[in-house]
C-alpha cells in the first residue's frame, strides 16, 4: 500500500469517517448475519452435482416421492425374551398414533408394510412419514421426542431411526451452532490475545475488528445464499467462523506488530501508522488474496457444497482483509500509544525483538544450517508415511457422531436382529416399459432385498429393493456398485440409479474427483502468485515445497492420532482436499510474511543477514499468528460430529507445525544455507556479501 494512501486513511479526520463507515456497514450487513441458519442446507441430496447418478434418479423420481419427505423408522427391542401379543398390539397402536402427529404424511408408494417383525423375534419396527417442508428437518426433534413418549412401554427400549432419526440427530448436533462456535471461538482468541499483548486494553481492538468482519461476511454470505443460489451448510458456517477470527486476527497481529515498531521511529501516530501500513499492507493484501484465491478454485469442485465453500470463505477472506487494513488501523489511531499499556512503544525507545528468542535461535540455525534443513525435513518427509494409514473413504452412519445419537441406537439394533431401513432402499428409475426386465436383472444382487416394482408415473417407474446393511457403509456402496452394473445392461431402459446409499456412494466419488483436480490448481495459483510478488522462481519453489512437505507431514501425523488417539478408523472423503486448501493456503500467508520482510532487509544486509532479521522481527508475531489459528480451528473439535473434529485436529496441528518449525526453522535454514541463490533469476543481493556467512555481518542488535 502506497504510503500516502496509507496516510490518508488514517489520518486526523479520515479515521473518524472510517469508523462511521463501518458502524453503518455492521448495522446494515450484520442485520441479516443473524439470519444465515436460515439457508442453511444440510441435505446430501442437495450437495451433489447434476451429473451425479443419484442426482438424475432424484430428477427421475420426482413423481414417486417429495424430497422433503422423511421416512422415519420407530425401533423396538425386547428387553427379555420375545416380543408377545401385547408388544405386538401396543407397537400398532402407537402406530396408529405417530400417523396422527404434526407433519405426519401418506407413506411412499415405495415404502414397505408399515410394521416388520425382526426374524428372531426379539425386535419389531414401524415406518411413518414426516413432512414439515423444506429445512423441516429442523422440525424433527420434536417430532421424535413425541414418539418416544408415545412409545415408552415397560420391557420395550425405543429408538429413532431412518431419516427422520437422522434429520432428528443433525438438527441436535448443529443446534447452537452459530452461537456455541462462536463463542468458544471468541472466548479462545481472547485468551490468546491477552497472552499475547499481556494489556488489559489492546485486545480489544483486534476483537472488535474481526467480529466486525465476521458480521458482515455472515451478512454477505446469506445475500449470496438466498439470492445467487450458493450453497450453505453447518460445515460451510462452522468453517466461515473460524477462518474469519482466525485470519482476521492474524492480520491484525502482523499489523499491530508493525505499528509498534514505528511507533519507537515516530513521534506522531498518525504518520506511524502510515510507515505501518505502507510496509505490512503488502504482505497481509498479498497473503489474504493467496487465500480467497486459493478458495475460489473450490469452484471447480463437482460437489455443490465443495464449490459454495469457495466463496464463501473468500467473500470471509476478503472483508477480514478490508476492516484490518482500514478499521483496525482507524482505532488504534483514535486510542494513541496509551492502549499499549503497561508496555507502551514511546518514541526512540530500542526494539525488543532485535535481541529476542527468535534473534537467538536464528543465530543458532546459523551455524548449521545445512544440517538443520536437511535434518528437520528428514523428519516431516518421515512423518508423511503416515497418510498411508489414512482410509479417506467415509464415515458410516455409525461413524458420524462423536457420540452415540438415538438413530446410530437404533441402527445397531436393527442390524442385530436383521431388520433393514425400509425407507432408505435402492431406487431404480427406469422406462416403463423395461422394468421387469430390471427387476430381473437384480434380483440377484448380493447385499439387496426381493426387488419390487412401483407402477409407472409419467413414462417412469420405480423398481426398489432394502439394502441389507448400514446405508452409509461400504458394504451398502457395493451393492449400489452391483445393482448399477446390473441394471445398466438392460438395453433401452434409461436407468438411473439413486437412494440414500446411492447418493453417499456419489457423494464419496465426488469428493475423491474434486481432490483430484483441485489440489494441483491451488499449487498452481499459489506458485504464480509467489513468484508475483517475490519475482524469483527458486525461492517459489522452495516454499512450495515446504508448505506440501508441512501438509503431508500435518495429514501423518493427524492420521496417527485419529486412528490411535480418537479411535475413527475412517476420515471423511472430503478430508484431504480441505485440509490441504486451508493448510496450503494459510501456510503461504506465513511464508509471505516472512518472505516480504527477508526481501526488504536483503536490500541493506544481504540474504543471510536479512534472513535473520526478518526472523526476529517476524517470528514472534508469526507464532502468536499461528497460536491464534490453530486455537480457532480446534474449536470445531467441541461439535459432536468427527468430520469437524478431525478438520480442527489436521488444521492446528498443521498450522502450529508450520509457524513453529517449517516456517521459522526450515525456511530460515534454506535461506541461510543457499543464500542470494534463493532470489533466482532476479539480481536481487548479487553483490559478494551474499555469499559472506552471518557471523561476519553487523550483529542484530546494531542493525
Amino acid at each position: 500500500m502506497h504510503r500516502e494512501i496509507a496516510g490518508k486513511l488514517t489520518g486526523p479526520v479520515t479515521k473518524w469517517l472510517v469508523l462511521v463507515f463501518w458502524v453503518v456497514a455492521v448495522g446494515i450487513l450484520g442485520s441479516f448475519a443473524g439470519k444465515l441458519a436460515d439457508v442453511q442446507n444440510n441435505e446430501a441430496s442437495s450437495w451433489l452435482p447434476g451429473s451425479a447418478e443419484s442426482t438424475k434418479a432424484l430428477d427421475k423420481l420426482e413423481a414417486f416421492q417429495d424430497p422433503n419427505d422423511m421416512p422415519t423408522v420407530v425401533v423396538y427391542e425386547k428387553q427379555s425374551g420375545t416380543l408377545d401379543d401385547a408388544d405386538r398390539a401396543a407397537i400398532k397402536a402407537d402406530l396408529a398414533q405417530f400417523q396422527g402427529l404434526k407433519g405426519a404424511v401418506q407413506p411412499a408408494a415405495f415404502t414397505q408394510p408399515p410394521y416388520t417383525e425382526a426374524p428372531d423375534g426379539k425386535a419389531a419396527q414401524v415406518t411413518v412419514t414426516f413432512n414439515f417442508g423444506k429445512n423441516g428437518w429442523q422440525d424433527m426433534p420434536d417430532a421424535r421426542d413425541q414418539i418416544k413418549k408415545i412409545a415408552d412401554h415397560p420391557g420395550l427400549t425405543v429408538h429413532v431411526a431412518g431419516g427422520g432419526g437422522q434429520a432428528a440427530d443433525s438438527a441436535e448436533a448443529f443446534s447452537g451452532l452459530d452461537s456455541s462456535l462462536l463463542f468458544v471461538a471468541l472466548g479462545v482468541v481472547i485468551l490468546i490475545l491477552l497472552l499475547t499483548y499481556r494489556s488489559p486494553t489492546l485486545w480489544l481492538l483486534p476483537l472488535v475488528s474481526a467480529v466486525a468482519a465476521l458480521s458482515t461476511a455472515m451478512g454477505v454470505v446469506y445475500l449470496l445464499a438466498k439470492y445467487a443460489g450458493v450453497t450453505v451448510n453447518g460445515q460451510t458456517y462452522g468453517i466461515l467462523t473460524v477462518l474469519v477470527l482466525g485470519a482476521s486476527t492474524d492480520y491484525a497481529l502482523l499489523l499491530v506488530a508493525r505499528y509498534r515498531e514505528e511507533l519507537r521511529n515516530h513521534s506522531d501516530r498518525h504518520e506511524a501508522m502510515a510507515f505501518a501500513l505502507h510496509r505490512a499492507a503488502p504482505a497481509i493484501i498479498a497473503s489474504a488474496l493467496t487465500v480467497a484465491i486459493s478458495m475460489l478454485t473450490l469452484l471447480f469442485a463437482d460437489m455443490n457444497s465443495t464449490a459454495g465453500l469457495g466463496p464463501v470463505c473468500a467473500v470471509g477472506i476478503t472483508l477480514g482483509l478490508l476492516v484490518m487494513t482500514t478499521l483496525l488501523p482507524a482505532l488504534l489511531v483514535i486510542c494513541g500509544r496509551w492502549v499499549f499499556w503497561p508496555k507502551r512503544p514511546h518514541f526512540g525507545s530500542p526494539e525488543p525483538t532485535a535481541t529476542g528468542i527468535w534473534a537467538r535461535i536464528g543465530k543458532r540455525i546459523a551455524k548449521r544450517p545445512r544440517t538443520v534443513w536437511i535434518g528437520t525435513a528428514l523428519v516431516l518427509a518421515v512423518a508423511c508415511l503416515g497418510t498411508l494409514t489414512l482410509d479417506a473413504n467415509g464415515l458410516t452412519q455409525q461413524q458420524q457422531y462423536t457420540k452415540q445419537f438415538d438413530s446410530v441406537r437404533g441402527l445397531k439394533v436393527q442390524l442385530k436382529h436383521g431388520l433393514v431401513d425400509d425407507g432408505s432402499p435402492v431406487m431404480v428409475a427406469v422406462d416403463s416399459a423395461h422394468a421387469s426386465q430390471v427387476a430381473d436383472a437384480i434380483k440377484g444382487v448380493k447385499g439387496i432385498g426381493q426387488p419390487f416394482v412401483v407402477p409407472a408415473k409419467t413414462g417412469v417407474a420405480l423398481v426398489a429393493a432394502t439394502v441389507d446393511a448400514d446405508p452409509t457403509s461400504e458394504k451398502a456402496f457395493d451393492a449400489v456398485k452391483a445393482v448399477r452394473a446390473a441394471a445398466h445392461k438392460v438395453a433401452g431402459a434409461d436407468v438411473a440409479v439413486g437412494g440414500s446409499s446411492a447418493i453417499w456412494l456419489d457423494v464419496e466419488t465426488a469428493n475423491h474427483r474434486d481432490s483430484r483436480v483441485i489440489i494441483p490448481i491451488i499449487l498452481v495459483v499459489v506458485m504464480v502468485i509467489l513468484m508475483i510478488l517475490l519475482r524469483a522462481v527458486l525461492v517459489s519453489l522452495l516454499l512450495i515445497g515446504t508448505v506440501v512437505l508441512s501438509y503431508g507431514a500435518a495429514l501423518g501425523f493427524s492420521a496417527l492420532l485419529f486412528q490411535h488417539a480418537f479411535h475413527y478408523p475412517n476420515a471423511s472423503p472430503d478430508l484431504p482436499l480441505f485440509v490441504f486448501v486451508f493448510l496450503v493456503a494459510l501456510g503461504i500467508d506465513y511464508n509471505i510474511f516472512l518472505m516480504t520482510r527477508v526481501r526488504e532487509e536483503t536490500q541493506d544486509h544481504g540474504t543471510r543477514q536479512g534472513s535473520l532479521i526478518a526472523l526476529s522481527a517476524t517470528g514472534g508475531v508469526i507464532t502468536s499468528a499461528g497460536i491464534v489459528l490453530a486455537a480457532t480451528f480446534a474449536v470445531l473439535t467441541s461439535m459432536p460430529l468427527v468430520g469437524f473434529v478431525q478438520l480442527g485436529v489436521a488444521v492446528a496441528l498443521g498450522v502450529l507445525l508450520d509457524t513453529f518449525v517449517v516456517r521459522s526453522v526450515l525456511v530460515t535454514a534454506l535461506n541461510l544455507d543457499l543464500g542470494a541463490k534463493i532470489w533466482w533469476p532476479s539480481k536481487l543481493d548479487s553483490g559478494s556479501r551474499a555469499d559472506a556467512p552471518p557471523a561476519q555481518e553487523p550483529e542484530l542488535a546494531n542493525a
